[in-house]
C-alpha cells in the first residue's frame, strides 16, 4: 500500500500498538564503504514534506513536475515568515542549540518537531491535516491554534489532535507532552481553539465532510462525545545513545534494547501521566528516537535554506 511520501523505505515503524507507536531510522553504506545513520535521507524526505506542512490542502497538491520546486521554494520562505523558525535558524547558524530545559514553547517550534509529527501521521497514521498552521499565521507571526497538528481520519470519523517535541532528553520530553495535555484537554481550551478553527475552516469547500468536522468543534457537542471522536497523538522525537552504541539496527541486542528502552519511557509516560480524564482521553505516545537531534535540526534549516536561494 503506497503512502503519500513512501517514508516507509526510511523510517521503521517498529511497535503499532493501540496506546504505543515507534519508529526508527537506521544505518546504510555510504560512498566510502563505511557505516552510518541515515540521517540525510530522512532529512530529505522530510524536506519532501514542507509543502504540504505549510499550505495543506487549502492549496491543492503539487501533481506536475515543473510545479514542485517552485512550490518548495515558496513554502520555505512561507515558513521563515514565522518568527520561531527564524530565530532557532540564526541559532543554530551560531553553532548554538535549544537545551531541554527551554520554558518558551514558540520558539520551539522552529525546530520541526510538527514537521516530524506530520509526516508520521500521514504515512503510518492515515490521516489528513485539517488545517495547515503556517497557512493560518497572523500579522504577529503567531499560528492559529495551540495544536502541533490537527488532522482528520475519513474512515473513523477521528479527529487528531498532535503535540510534538524535539529534545536531547526522551524522559524530559515526556514529561513536557505531559503538560500539554494537562493545559489543552479542558473544557474552556478545546472551546476556544475549536472556534477559532471553525472560523477558518468556512472560508475552504474542499475540506472532506466539513459539516461533519464543524458540528464536532460546536461549544454545544457533549465534551465527552468530542473526546470519543479524537485521538491525541504525542510524538517525542529524542537522542538515543543506541544509534552509536550500534551500527546495525537489525542485530538482536539493538533490537532487545530498542524495545526495552521504548517500553520503559512509556511506563514513565504512564506513571506521571496524572491527568484527571485519562480514562477518556485516547493518547497514542509516539517515540521516534534518533541519532543526533542538533545535527538533525540544524540539516532541516539548511535544507529549507537552500530551496529559499533556488528561488531567488
Amino acid at each position: 500500500m503506497s503512502t503519500p511520501f513512501s517514508s516507509e523505505k526510511i523510517i521503521t515503524h517498529k511497535i503499532n500498538e493501540a496506546e504505543l507507536s515507534t519508529f526508527l531510522v537506521g544505518f546504510d553504506i555510504n560512498d566510502n564503504g563505511e557505516i552510518e545513520y541515515r540521517s540525510k535521507p530522512l532529512i530529505e524526505k522530510l524536506s519532501h514534506v514542507i509543502y504540504e506542512f505549510a499550505f495543506g490542502f487549502h492549496d491543492g497538491e503539487v501533481t506536475e513536475n515543473n510545479e514542485i520546486l517552485s512550490k518548495l521554494t515558496e513554502a520555505a520562505k512561507s515558513i521563515y515568515k514565522i518568527d520561531a523558525f527564524q530565530k532557532v535558524k540564526d541559532i543554530y547558524d551560531n553553532d548554538g542549540s535549544i537545551d531541554d530545559d527551554l520554558e518558551d514553547k514558540y520558539l520551539r517550534r522552529g525546530e520541526f518537531g510538527e514537521l516530524i509529527l506530520h509526516l508520521l501521521l500521514r504515512d503510518f497514521h492515515n490521516s489528513i491535516p485539517l488545517l495547515s498552521k503556517i497557512y493560518f499565521k497572523d500579522s504577529f507571526g503567531h499560528t492559529v491554534h495551540g495544536f502541533d497538528a490537527i488532522h482528520i481520519e475519513k474512515d473513523s470519523k477521528t479527529l487528531w489532535l498532535g503535540e510534538s517535541k524535539l529534545y536531547k532528553n526522551g524522559k524530559a520530553g515526556i514529561k513536557a507532552l505531559i503538560q500539554d495535555i494537562d493545559e489543552h484537554f479542558k473544557s474552556d481550551y478545546l472551546n476556544s481553539e475549536f472556534l477559532i478553527v471553525s472560523k477558518k475552516l468556512k472560508h475552504f469547500d474542499n475540506i472532506p465532510e466539513k459539516e461533519y468536522w464543524l458540528d464536532l468543534m460546536s461549544k454545544s457537542s457533549k465534551l465527552i462525545d468530542q473526546l470519543d471522536s479524537i485521538n491525541i497523538p504525542l510524538l517525542c522525537t529524542y537522542d538515543c545513545d543506541l544509534f552509536n552504541k550500534y551500527s546495525d539496527e537489525n542485530c538482536q541486542d539493538f533490537i532487545k534494547e530498542y524495545l526495552a528502552e521504548m517500553n520503559e519511557l512509556k511506563q514513565y509516560f504512564d506513571d506521571n501521566n496524572k491527568h484527571p480524564l485519562k480514562t477518556k482521553l485516547n493518547i497514542i505516545l509516539i517515540l521516534f528516537p534518533v541519532q543526533n537531534k542538533v545535527e538533525l535540526v540544524k540539516g532541516l534549516h539548511n535544507k529549507l535554506s537552500l530551496l529559499q536561494k533556488l528561488g531567488e
